[in-house]
């Protein structure tokens, strides 16, 4: 069992042949990390820890895995089961809303009392707040917090979480523009801030067999092309359906897929329903199966206001598939030179569309970028050099005083 009791740091002995003893090396204890986060629905923060959790070296870390909210329904607790599958050990402490908070707060504590923590590290705002909290309550030594989107909707975070970065040991961005957000928007210290890219499965989304699309209203033989996210007003999936259009109007043999649930999904229903196109927008919900319908699709469209590292884009990326992305943060790091060939100004529709248009039109263009766009996936962003640097990070604040 990966999360069985230690016993590390049990002196061992070995009698010598000459009737002495000589005695073993003792293994260094393992480091015990908690992974904290709001929810483990399927999403990216949630995808980033099951990575780090079951990435870890077992010689090193010992894990635990603890969730603000409840176990997600079975269709999306795929990355539950992930966990469970490798015997680490997971734990759901029933917050329902932000009333609960207190509640919350008390069971997190009890939860890194029961199971004595060297390290908290938090994902998601929730879990940033009241993790190094409870963790000070605790006795938890080092706490490290997961900085992942600039948020612009919601402002008053802000100054939530840079009242508790006092509590805290390292801010961990996803990017260096989410790394320069945290220090001049939020205010966190910059000695505080460390940047650690998300990675990618490359291998799950290599040569894997396309989507039925016909499940979802398109017909066989139709082209598509994609925008996979959650539908609210960050990812600005209201806005690609006001240049839709004039978008499938010059590209006769294309429909628009739209996969993704959200706050906004009747909102953006009935606003595909008013356009001239209907039938050829598809507005499908959340799917489990991103690698096979961007294996189906032709290229991914991100539409978003703001970001931090889109996990969607690696995805498209590993897929070898072309991009049109709005500027947001992250998109650079992750697209590198071929950024100025798939990247618009912020909130440039008429660019937008128009680099779409003729992206679609240039086959040879789409091969090349998507190539490209798959070889820096394999090369920058594999999963297990994000854990070594989470890794090294937890080793060098373990071997140091507490705050």
């Amino acid at each position: 069992m990966r999360n069985s009791p230690s016993h590390d740091g049990e002196k061992n002995e070995d009698r010598s042949s000459a009737g002495g003893h000589v005695r073993k090396p003792v293994a260094a204890p393992r480091i015990r990390v908690t992974l904290c986060t709001t929810e483990l629905s399927v999403g990216g923060a949630e995808q980033a820890l099951v990575e780090l959790a079951t990435g870890l070296d077992g010689m090193r870390f010992e894990v635990q895995v603890v969730s603000l909210k409840s176990r997600p329904d079975a269709p999306r607790a795929r990355l539950v089961r992930r966990l469970e599958e490798v015997d680490i050990g997971t734990h759901f402490l029933e917050s329902t809303s932000l009333a609960s908070g207190p509640r919350t707060l008390w069971r997190l504590y009890q939860s890194l009392r029961r199971w004595p923590t060297d390290v908290l590290q938090t994902f998601l705002f929730h879990a940033n707040v009241l993790g190094p909290v409870a963790a000070k309550l605790a006795g938890v030594p080092h706490v490290v917090s997961g900085i992942r989107v600039a948020e612009q909707s919601r402002k008053w975070r802000w100054h939530l979480e840079a009242a508790t970065s006092r509590l805290v040991d390292r801010h961990v961005c996803v990017s260096r523009a989410v790394a320069n957000f945290a220090q001049d928007t939020i205010g966190l210290p910059q000695q505080k801030l460390l940047v650690i890219p998300n990675g990618v499965d490359h291998h799950r989304f290599t040569s894997v067999p396309a989507a039925d699309l016909r499940a979802m209203g398109i017909a066989k033989g139709r082209r598509v092309i994609v925008s996979v996210g959650r539908l609210d007003r960050q990812k600005g999936t209201d806005r690609l359906l006001e240049v839709t259009p004039r978008l499938l109007k010059q590209l006769p043999q294309h429909d628009l897929l739209l996969v993704g649930n959200g706050p906004e999904y009747r909102r953006i229903e009935s606003a595909a329903k008013r356009k001239d196109i209907p039938h050829r927008v598809h507005l499908v919900g959340w799917q489990d199966d991103v690698p096979g319908i961007l294996a189906a699709s032709e290229l991914l469209l991100l539409p978003s206001r703001w970001e931090g590292m889109p996990n969607v884009v690696l995805e498209a990326m590993a897929s070898g598939l072309p991009v049109v992305a709005m500027e947001v943060e992250g998109i650079d790091d992750l697209l590198g030179d071929a950024s100025r060939d798939q990247v618009v100004p912020q909130g440039d529709t008429d660019a937008f569309t128009e680099r779409v248009i003729s992206l679609l039109h240039t086959p040879e263009k789409m091969a090349l970028l998507g190539t490209r766009n798959r070889a820096r996936v394999v090369e920058q962003f594999r999963w297990q050099r994000s854990v070594e640097q989470y890794a090294a990070l937890y080793e060098s604040l373990h071997s140091s005083p507490a705050r």
